[in-house]
């Protein structure tokens, strides 16, 4: 179990942590939040389009240069009042994220909840993206890459630690200090190889769907594999 005492001095439940792009979701919601800026024309179509795909590829890849990535996906939050920015959320919410929440994902959930566990996700996606996906799947813990604000707009600039490969790990260490606990007893699910440093220290790292780095790995260390991918429905007829 994952350690920790309450205030009665009880024993806390074991923690469940997720990762949310292509583990959780059937999808990315970084690129994806990019492809509806630019499908709605709040930003240049072709030139952010183009910016987007090659920081995606990038990531896939394990070049990814996060601090340049951040400079320009948190430009848009920057550049636009926070009501102009919560109306396109929800619209991307609505067109982009539910169609690929699925159903596997939510039973894996609920069954950590049914469990007791504590649900944690934890996200290099900006959290100004990824609070209402949290919430959308019934998690309430979160730690994404923080996005800066000041006098209620934001900077375009990170406040504190990306949470990006070993900077999951740092920010998760913040984390559970804050709540004072430790990973004894804890469950990781990821898809990808730039997980493989928070994989590396849970007492139980979970493959989900994996890229081929992370397959590799998983299948050297005997880690399970799953997937979260709904069945696809038969065609009629």
């Amino acid at each position: 179990m994952l350690r920790g005492t309450d205030d009665s001095g009880g024993l806390l439940v074991p923690l469940a942590i997720f990762d949310l792009d292509n583990t959780l979701l059937a999808g990315d919601s970084d690129y994806l939040w990019g492809r509806f800026l630019s499908e709605t024309g709040a930003v240049d179509g072709a030139t952010y389009e183009r910016e987007n795909l090659r920081f995606f590829q990038q990531y896939q890849t394990g070049s990814l240069d996060i601090h340049e990535f951040l400079r320009f996906s948190l430009r848009p939050l920057k550049e636009n009042p926070m009501e102009r920015l919560l109306s396109w959320r929800e619209a991307f919410l609505q067109t982009k994220i539910d169609p690929i929440i699925t159903q596997a994902a939510l039973d894996l959930v609920n069954s950590h909840r049914q469990a007791g566990d504590t649900l944690l996700i934890i996200t290099a996606t900006n959290s100004f993206v990824t609070q209402p996906i949290a919430a959308r799947l019934g998690i309430p813990h979160l730690i994404g890459t923080d996005p800066e604000m000041k006098r209620g707009r934001y900077t375009g600039y990170v406040a504190g630690i990306p949470s990006f490969r070993e900077g999951k790990v740092e920010r998760l260490r913040l984390w559970l200090q804050a709540h004072a606990l430790d990973l004894q007893g804890s469950t990781f699910y990821s898809d990808s190889h730039n997980d493989i440093p928070l994989l590396d220290l849970v007492d139980h790292p979970v493959a989900v769907d994996p890229d081929a780095q992370l397959a590799d790995y998983a299948a050297a260390r005997n880690w399970p594999v799953i997937t979260l991918r709904d069945p696809p429905h038969p065609a009629p007829g």
